[in-house]
């Protein structure tokens, strides 16, 4: 049995880039910066900082292109997939990204703006092999969920963000071509 699964809390790095292909899927792209802290031999504190880019598709790309902005702080699972392609001088590139199959919206970027629900966390978990991105108010579809211990109870409302309440959405999963792929 393979394995790929990616699992990542950080804070964005800007706003989101969203983009319509001519198939008439949705798509948005975002970085996210994770920090490894650690003490070194000597007692120092040292810092290293990663960052991720992250691709979202369809439904997944409307929340994230509508609700995150630069330094919220995301939960995103996915599984990683790297891509070639030739640059303008003909030299093979490679870009390694997450493709995200779900996101949980930790909180709002520093300064109060950006993508949390004002009093905790809207949950966004895909169904398989149909995707549904649905507000969890039990979190009962994942056991791994980061949130499941700190989310609202089943007897709270839904989650909404400036009083307006989080869409719920199924779609249908469908083959995305890469030549669809405008980046």
């Amino acid at each position: 049995m393979d394995l790929n699964k990616a699992m990542i809390i950080g804070r964005l790095t800007k706003d989101p880039e969203a983009k319509s292909l001519t198939s008439g899927s949705n798509v948005s792209t975002f970085s996210v910066a994770t920090n490894l802290r650690w003490t070194d031999a000597q007692g120092q504190k040292q810092d290293k900082v990663e960052y991720h880019n992250i691709v979202t598709w369809k439904k997944l790309a409307d929340i994230a292109a509508q609700y995150l902005k630069k330094g919220s702080q995301v939960y995103i699972e996915g599984r990683i997939q790297t891509r070639s392609w030739q640059d303008q001088t003909g030299n093979t590139r490679y870009r390694t990204e997450i493709i995200a199959e779900s996101m949980i919206m930790l909180g709002s970027a520093p300064g109060g703006a950006g993508g949390g629900t004002a009093g905790g966390e809207g949950t966004f978990t895909p169904k398989v092999p149909k995707a549904s991105f649905t507000p969890s108010a039990s979190n009962s579809t994942s056991s791994a969920n980061p949130a499941s211990s700190s989310g609202p109870k089943s007897s709270e409302s839904a989650p909404s963000v400036g009083g307006a309440p989080i869409p719920t959405v199924d779609i249908k999963e469908e083959e995305i071509k890469l030549e669809d792929i405008p980046f």
